[in-house]
């Protein structure tokens, strides 16, 4: 077995960890953005208070999906469907949602301008991202979900 080949399997159980947490993180604040309106006030929406960790998490989602690719993961197209996922249970407003778009892309765009093969860097950045966003995640989840 190639180095790279278990390197990847053992990062799968810390991809299935933070999928799991991601949707836990989705769904638990969906009904938090929204912003109560009374029939005499019309607020404009506001982004949540985790709007930065949500942005940082996207931007980490967009990342391990080049990388878990570029390494030969073999998960398709599952860290985009994450990043969906999320966008889904957020419900954002357009502007939000083209934001959260764009950190993901920011993401992805930023490791594929300078990695072309995987290597060890490549699966350590893999490694710490996957365990950066499971704690943004879990973090998400327990202070803002239901």
């Amino acid at each position: 077995m190639t180095f790279r080949r278990h390197m990847m399997d053992g990062l799968r159980a810390g991809a299935c960890a933070l999928a799991l947490l991601i949707a836990t993180a989705a769904t638990g604040t969906a009904q938090q953005t929204q912003v109560p309106q009374t029939q005499n006030q019309r607020t404009l929406p506001t982004a949540p208070p985790y709007d930065r960790e949500m942005h940082r998490l996207a931007e980490i989602l967009g990342a391990v999906h080049y990388l878990r690719t570029l390494c030969e993961a073999d998960e398709g197209q599952t860290w985009r469907s994450m990043m969906q996922q999320l966008i889904d249970a957020e419900n954002p407003s357009p502007d939000r949602r083209a934001k959260l778009v764009d950190s993901f892309n920011r993401g992805y765009r930023g490791f594929e301008q300078s990695y072309r093969t995987c290597s060890t860097t490549a699966v350590w950045v893999i490694d710490t991202y996957m365990s950066e966003g499971a704690d943004i995640a879990q973090r998400i989840a327990s202070r803002y979900g239901q």
